[in-house]
């Protein structure tokens, strides 16, 4: 059998630089100005790998992350990620020389948190959460003296001021007029800040969905998280703006064992499978602990040869088990395509989360540690795809 790159590995996922180039210059042309793009890589990137695509990042000229922990911002800041990191959720206020010490930029979550943070007595650069309306983090309307008492804080340097929109992915009237809503809240809390010569710093509100459907709203920042991997939450999202989005990640592994079971055999635990008829099964090194969703058994397919084969049995932690009767010429070693395409046959993330009975961004970020991410595509731009576009 012919030697391959991925002999030593036992599944693996495949990152596309062109893909995500492709992506990054789509999203930019919805932007007034490129440097507006913040890249959302909490979560390893959405299962992509936030070192490596946060590195790909950089020399495309991105230079605004966000994440949502210390220990992930960290983690950039010690892989020599440059540039604005932003992390989105709380952080313990005794952490405050970390935050100062990586040159990272705190969300300050609530009043009390502010209040903590300042008490450390350690110059850090927040951005202010605003609640809007999704009641999660941040502080609201009718808070807007205990936001004013923030900008006056000493060690707490204010660098911007967000809100997030709940409901900027749905097309309902209902929804498009809560979105218009919290809109609406949010640049008050910026209105009463500027009346009173308060220097709000970068404002931003859209993430992803926000940018497609409500484009028009002109921030400083845009917070582009599943967009920039190419992927939309579900199949079922519309959205205003038609830009080509291309998957950036392929989840793949290879066939170990082939074997025979005859009629009214079983298989796999809880015997969940039985056959009609003698088949031809094949034993795939890939189960729900590297994030394949367990719904998918007896219920699932994968793609080998350019063919969707389906999943038969329950999926193990390690493994899962395809039927692969229906197919000739098939041998140990071959590759297996979970997320991907393959020849004419594709899966694509959005399927997989529907058959699950979730969201593209849950099967994408639980894709486990244990996977390799093996970087394909090409060269970037030697400019950086932010000075390249700069200088049309």
């Amino acid at each position: 059998m012919k030697q391959t790159m991925y002999d030593c590995y036992r599944s693996w996922i495949e990152i596309d630089l062109k893909a995500l180039q492709h992506n990054i210059i789509e999203l930019i042309s919805l932007l007034d100005d490129p440097q507006q793009l913040m890249a959302v890589v909490k979560a390893d990137a959405y299962g992509h790998g936030a070192v490596q695509i946060s590195q790909k990042l950089n020399q495309m000229g991105i230079s605004s992350f966000a994440v949502a922990t210390l220990s992930e911002a960290i983690e950039l800041r010690e892989n020599n990620i440059t540039g604005d990191i932003l992390i989105l959720g709380y952080t313990d206020a005794k952490q405050a020389k970390l935050i100062h010490q990586y040159q990272l930029i705190q969300t300050v979550v609530d009043y009390e948190h502010a209040l903590a943070l300042e008490q450390e007595q350690i110059d850090i650069q927040v951005h202010i959460a605003v609640d809007s309306g999704m009641h999660r983090l941040g502080l609201t309307l009718a808070q807007i003296q205990k936001i004013k008492t923030i900008y006056s804080f000493q060690y707490l340097h204010i660098q911007g001021i967000f809100s997030h929109l709940c409901v900027s992915d749905e097309k309902t009237l209902a929804s498009q007029k809560y979105t218009q809503y919290q809109i609406n809240n949010f640049f008050e809390i910026i209105k009463e800040l500027k009346r009173d010569k308060l220097d709000v710093g970068k404002v931003h509100i859209q993430s992803s969905y926000g940018l497609l459907n409500y484009s028009t709203l002109h921030c400083d920042f845009v917070r582009v998280g599943i967009m920039m991997y190419g992927v939309y939450s579900s199949k079922q999202d519309q959205n205003n703006n038609k830009i080509s989005l291309n998957p950036v990640l392929s989840l793949k592994s290879k066939i170990i064992h082939i074997h025979h079971i005859q009629k009214n055999e079983t298989i796999g635990y809880g015997r969940t499978y039985q056959s009609d008829k003698k088949r031809k099964i094949a034993i795939v090194p890939i189960g729900y602990a590297d994030g394949i969703p367990r719904d998918l058994s007896n219920y699932g397919y994968v793609i080998v040869h350019s063919q969707k084969v389906p999943i038969i049995g329950r999926i193990c932690m390690d493994q899962l088990t395809i039927d692969i009767s229906d197919i000739d010429g098939v041998n140990e070693g071959d590759i297996v395509t979970i997320i991907g395409q393959d020849g004419m046959a594709n899966q694509d993330v959005e399927t997989i989360a529907e058959m699950s009975h979730t969201i593209s961004n849950e099967i994408l970020s639980q894709l486990g540690s244990r996977l390799p991410r093996i970087i394909k595509g090409g060269q970037l731009c030697k400019e950086g795809i932010i000075n390249h576009i700069n200088q049309k």
